[in-house]
């Protein structure tokens, strides 16, 4: 299938690893030009250059900041249209889950998740609609988690939060709506470094990965066996970005191996 990408450009935050990662690649390989960040330098810098070696440096730009600077946000965003003369596709990515009961969650805590997950929305989204409109192909695509139906009470914070972000992002589909389409994958487990920090960390040393990520997928009660791939999770994001889905806007997708709970 032609996913119609072909000298598109497109943002992804949060672009230095993981999903974010994936999915910039895929939309090169898709022959989008690609523009990412992240807040790490170091990182952000290597992958621009395994990008811009493997796919030329004319088609990828990188910088280095935080989502929730605004102000860093709408730079980036004027620096993308200088580069590439505009901007057709945002991925919302940025942003990792926090662990804690409502027991556990300091005021503070909930003050620090609600301004990550709602801004690492709204500072992208407010500095790259103007080019968005302007796009004759424009479409967001946020990563949101399987929390927002499902809520667990060992993230009551991010569950809150991730729900309330589902809420936006379905109320900016209508408000958008026809000029730019607003789409979001729902993810359950998928692999990545917050996992690999937590096999690091088992308890029984002598476990193999196969075996604790089995055990886990087993323990979490997935249909499918096993934990999903960064690259499963891009490939939708980038169906759903693209021309191919003009007549998707408002929608979720579930990308969880079936462990959802919800009809």
């Amino acid at each position: 299938m032609d996913l119609q990408l072909n000298y598109k450009t497109a943002i992804v935050t949060g672009g230095s690893s993981g999903i974010g990662l994936a999915t910039a690649r895929c939309l090169l390989e898709e022959g989008a030009n690609v523009a990412i960040c992240a807040r790490g330098a170091e990182r952000l810098e290597k992958v621009r250059a395994d990008f811009a070696g493997e796919f030329g440096e004319d088609r990828v730009l990188a910088k280095a900041f935080s989502v929730l600077d605004r102000a860093e946000v709408e730079a980036f965003a004027a620096e993308v249209n200088d580069r590439f003369g505009g901007c057709d596709v945002l991925i919302t990515n940025a942003g990792q889950g926090r662990v804690s009961t409502f027991a556990d969650t300091s005021e503070q805590d909930w003050r620090d998740e609600l301004e990550l997950k709602f801004f690492s929305q709204l500072n992208p989204i407010h500095a790259c609609l103007p080019m968005l409109k302007a796009s004759d192909a424009g479409a967001i695509v946020a990563v949101n988690s399987l929390l927002a139906y499902q809520p667990e009470p060992h993230m009551v914070c991010t569950s809150a939060a991730r729900s309330g972000v589902q809420n936006l992002l379905k109320s900016l589909s209508v408000e958008l709506a026809p000029k730019v389409r607003v789409n979001s994958i729902l993810l359950g487990l998928v692999d990545s470094q917050q996992w690999q920090r937590r096999f690091d960390a088992r308890e029984d040393q002598s476990q193999s990965r196969a075996e604790w990520y089995g055990q886990l997928a087993a323990k979490k009660k997935i249909p499918l066996g096993r934990l999903g791939d960064p690259q499963e999770a891009a490939r939708a994001l980038t169906f759903l970005a693209s021309p191919a889905a003009s007549y998707i806007t408002g929608a979720q997708l579930e990308i969880s191996g079936g462990v959802s709970r919800f009809a």
